[in-house]
């Protein structure tokens, strides 16, 4: 499978998703129809089907014009707040998009309808996930529409459990930030410290993958006994509520 990122409006990612075998094509998140457009014109893939995260305007705000220029577009998801949306994902309930294996995973909390999307390519044996605002490089999304325990359950219970080597392409460009605030709860983190170095001359740091988030993420990281000296709580999930509320006052 080819993986396209495209950085759209202030800091968002949409994401073109080919099958090498079959060219047909999805989008994930096209937010910027013509941008988005104007790359698949190049890559001689047909557009069959855009795979929507979440309901936010700037991750769905796309949809309709997207659909007036392209009618006929499978638009997946999981929330009646999606514009167009006309296939509703199911949890684990697996489709194909040419010959990739595409799994939703419901993952509510930044949102009640967030879904990510898993896909595997059966040729190849790659992974990806496409995790919207719920797991970002370093960091997580908002809790805008759960609590700690909701993020706690998707991140150790949905999320770690995919294979270490799958890729993931997260919804915007937060690396930098992201990486600053765990290096403020976690100083002495030997992969964080080098993904830091790493990330300071690159505009685009995605993709990662499950694994590397696992050395580096501190809300992947409740569990260390390091993390929850800091944030005074042995209950990990009161001590993702702490990093949270610790990131959202960060500057």
């Amino acid at each position: 499978m080819k993986i396209i990122p495209i950085s759209v409006l202030e800091d968002n990612y949409s994401y073109i998703l080919i099958d090498d075998k079959t060219k047909e094509a999805a989008v994930i998140d096209p937010v910027e129809p013509i941008k988005i457009l104007n790359v698949i014109s190049q890559t001689g893939a047909k557009l069959s089907s855009v795979f929507t995260t979440h309901h936010h305007w700037d991750h769905a705000g796309g949809n309709i014009e997207l659909v007036a220029k392209k009618p006929g577009l499978a638009v997946y998801g999981a929330d009646a707040r999606i514009p167009e949306i006309n296939y509703v994902c199911k949890d684990h309930e697996e489709f194909k998009l040419g010959s990739l294996d595409v799994t939703p995973l419901h993952t509510p909390c930044h949102t009640k309808g967030h879904v990510c999307y898993y896909v595997v390519d059966p040729n190849t044996g790659e992974r990806a996930v496409f995790t919207g605002d719920t797991l970002f490089i370093g960091g997580v999304g908002k809790f805008f529409e759960g609590d700690a325990r909701d993020m706690y359950r998707i991140l150790f219970h949905v999320l770690m459990k995919l294979p270490d080597e799958t890729w993931v392409y997260c919804g915007h460009e937060y690396t930098k930030t992201n990486l600053k605030f765990a290096l403020s709860v976690e100083p002495h983190n030997e992969a964080l410290v080098a993904k830091w170095n790493w990330c300071q001359d690159k505009l685009v740091t995605v993709p990662s993958t499950i694994g590397q988030e696992k050395m580096f993420n501190p809300f992947l990281r409740v569990n260390e006994q390091s993390l929850q000296v800091m944030a005074g709580k042995t209950d990990p999930v009161e001590v993702l509520h702490t990093l949270r509320e610790m990131k959202n006052n960060f500057r």
